[in-house]
């Protein structure tokens, strides 16, 4: 399945005009340190502000994972990316103004490198990042280690150790390979959740409707949260569990319909359905939530995979 066709434009185009504001922020950030500090330019520019430009431009990693706008580690890679390439736009187009000394050809082959650069530093950290978050756990070490590797790989490429052109191809050709891995893997880990999800919550949710779900696992262990929740509580547990189970599936087909590029079905009353899952999920509470755990999960991907709806 076609990942790619879930990224949505607007946010390509979001994470682009961040990467070359943050390209004329960090400008003003180096020039004043730089001044401050008393550090020469290729000083500050190995240590400093690689640190700086990696933070400003992982902020629209943070934004659009906050807004569950992100789903799945190409998504990931492909906003990252985007924000590194706008950044290395202005910042290209800076020093070709700025360097007339440096002969065209240089900065072709330089800029090439510099923007592959960018893109994969930050592709990287948005990985690193949305998995962690996926799984739950370890998030904020995960979060300091994607920086981390953003800025050592940033760090690196400014020191220019080897020529130029060896550099943008050492650059060029191993994060492409690296991408391409993530890709593939990406697609394995897609097509298992979907086919995994996809089979028990149509089962699940055809029980209910055939008046059969008590009978099931499931329904016994909904009727024995009685002892432990009052009834109107475990009545809202269950039109919670149904809706869910309604919205998921609505969402797992408009996901699949537009990696094929058709269109989806006219359907009112999304919103709305939306609304009330969130107020169910307000008054059955964390407790309530976690109780039904065993069911269903709302984890960072099934908000996500919800958001899908609003957004289609």
């Amino acid at each position: 399945m076609d990942s790619f066709r879930l990224v949505q434009t607007r946010q390509v185009t979001l994470a682009i005009f961040w990467g070359c504001i943050c390209a004329l922020i960090s400008y003003g950030i180096n020039t004043l340190l730089m001044e401050a500090a008393g550090w020469s330019f290729d000083l500050f520019s190995r240590y400093l502000a690689p640190a700086i430009e990696e933070l400003l431009k992982s902020a629209v990693i943070f934004y659009l994972i906050r807004k569950k706008r992100i789903g799945f580690m190409i998504d990931a890679a492909i906003y990252g990316f985007a924000a590194g390439t706008g950044f290395a736009l202005c910042e290209n187009l800076f020093y070709i103004y700025s360097l007339e000394d440096t002969s065209l050809l240089t900065w072709v082959i330089r800029g090439f490198g510099t923007a592959v650069m960018h893109g994969g530093c930050t592709a990287l950290f948005a990985i690193i990042y949305l998995g962690a978050k996926s799984r739950g756990r370890m998030i904020t070490p995960m979060v300091l280690a994607g920086l981390g590797l953003a800025y050592v790989i940033h760090s690196l490429f400014n020191h220019f150790y080897i020529h130029p052109v060896i550099q943008t191809l050492v650059i060029v050709i191993s994060l492409p390979v690296m991408f391409v891995l993530i890709f593939r893997y990406n697609e394995t880990l897609l097509r298992d959740w979907m086919e995994l999800e996809l089979s028990s919550e149509v089962e699940m949710l055809k029980m209910i409707r055939q008046g059969r779900f008590s009978a099931t696992r499931a329904g016994e262990y909904l009727i024995s949260l009685k002892d432990r929740f009052a009834g109107e509580v475990v009545l809202d547990m269950y039109c919670y569990l149904q809706l869910y189970l309604e919205l998921s599936l609505k969402a797992k087909r408009n996901i699949m319909l537009r990696e094929n590029s058709l269109p989806f079905p006219p359907e009112d009353g999304i919103v709305g359905k939306l609304a009330e899952l969130k107020a169910l999920r307000k008054r059955i509470g964390p407790v309530g939530e976690l109780s039904l755990s065993p069911l269903i999960r709302m984890n960072y991907r099934d908000i996500w995979k919800l958001n899908q709806l609003s957004a289609s």
